[in-house]
């Protein structure tokens, strides 16, 4: 597996371009901004975006996926109960300062369970809502990697202050479906360092109960 990971935007968020090596298909997870960067990172590796998977309907996350889809005919997949984020995009520009991207739309919805294939690659969605109602992980389990979003960070949780967001949701998606993977699967967070699960069960003080 190809797995290229690199901050975006002005937020830094975490995007992933994982690329089967036999197959040279590539999914394209978070491309919050800098599309140069990201093309380039696919022709370097002789890549073809097949999908672009959003893992929250933040700005940060999901800024640049309509520019991505326009330049390399891949769907944008994001769970639907982000449906009322995707409308704020303009709000969310606001609070940042950031020009709005336009209108986003989903081309598929993945829901808790749903497989994503890229080439031989095969990933787990994993519903994690919290950070948002709509808040996904894309387990690939092979691989022993956990691209996190902004659910799990290295030794915090994402905020919950925001539209959509909850305390109590985002650390029962953590306990229930995140602390029970094997200890030394990696995680990939949305912003921030690598860390793993032992990592963030033994460590994360939001996580001490």
């Amino acid at each position: 597996m190809i797995h290229e990971i690199f901050p975006v935007g002005p937020l830094q968020c975490n995007c992933s371009v994982i690329g089967d090596e036999a197959s040279h298909e590539a999914i394209v997870i978070d491309p919050g901004d800098d599309i140069e960067t990201i093309v380039a990172t696919l022709e370097k590796h002789g890549l073809r975006a097949t999908q672009i998977v959003v893992t929250h309907a933040h700005i940060d996350h999901v800024g640049g996926a309509v520019k991505l889809r326009e330049l390399t005919g891949a769907p944008i997949l994001l769970n639907e109960q982000d449906g009322a984020l995707l409308k704020m995009l303009d709000v969310q520009a606001s609070w940042l300062g950031m020009k709005a991207p336009g209108q986003v739309t989903i081309d598929q919805t993945l829901n808790d369970g749903d497989g994503v294939h890229v080439g031989g690659l095969q990933a787990k969605v994993i519903h994690t809502p919290g950070h948002s109602q709509g808040s996904i992980c894309l387990l690939f389990s092979t691989e022993n990697t956990l691209i996190a979003g902004d659910t799990l960070f290295q030794g915090s949780i994402g905020r919950t202050d925001l539209p959509g967001g909850s305390y109590e949701k985002i650390l029962r998606s953590i306990h229930q479906k995140l602390l029970v993977l094997p200890g030394d699967t990696v995680v990939v967070p949305g912003h921030g360092p690598l860390t793993t699960i032992d990592e963030e069960r033994e460590r994360n003080p939001f996580l001490q109960i």
